[in-house]
């Protein structure tokens, strides 16, 4: 069965360079769910993009221009939002900040990357 380790230490977690200001830690994951701690540098762009995925996101840091479908909104610390299947998002980091993902099914393009 895939699944990640029962425990993710985020000093022993490693950071994955996405390019362009953007970095990722993959945390806990099973075939139905995946963590994800997404840090981004101000000015950094999450280009808008869709998956089949439904897709939670709780804002830990940082200022967000973010994208859903036809609206725009503003998040900072403790704001959320949630990403249907096939809706295309993405965001402009305004202030260097952290997004934690939660992702149904798990990413497998994230663990083969």
């Amino acid at each position: 069965m895939l699944q990640s380790s029962l425990f993710q230490i985020e000093a022993d977690t490693e950071w994955q360079d996405l390019g362009n200001g953007v970095s990722r830690q993959i945390f806990g994951y099973d075939g139905q769910i995946m963590l994800v701690k997404a840090r981004f540098e101000a000015e950094a762009i999450g280009v808008l993009h869709e998956h089949y995925h439904s897709q939670v996101t709780y804002v830990e840091s940082g200022l967000f221009e973010m994208t859903i479908g036809d609206e725009k909104k503003m998040l900072k610390k403790g704001d959320g939002f949630y990403a249907p299947p096939h809706v295309m998002h993405g965001c402009v980091c305004l202030e260097p900040g952290i997004l934690i993902d939660v992702f149904s099914p798990h990413r497998e393009d994230f663990l083969t990357s």
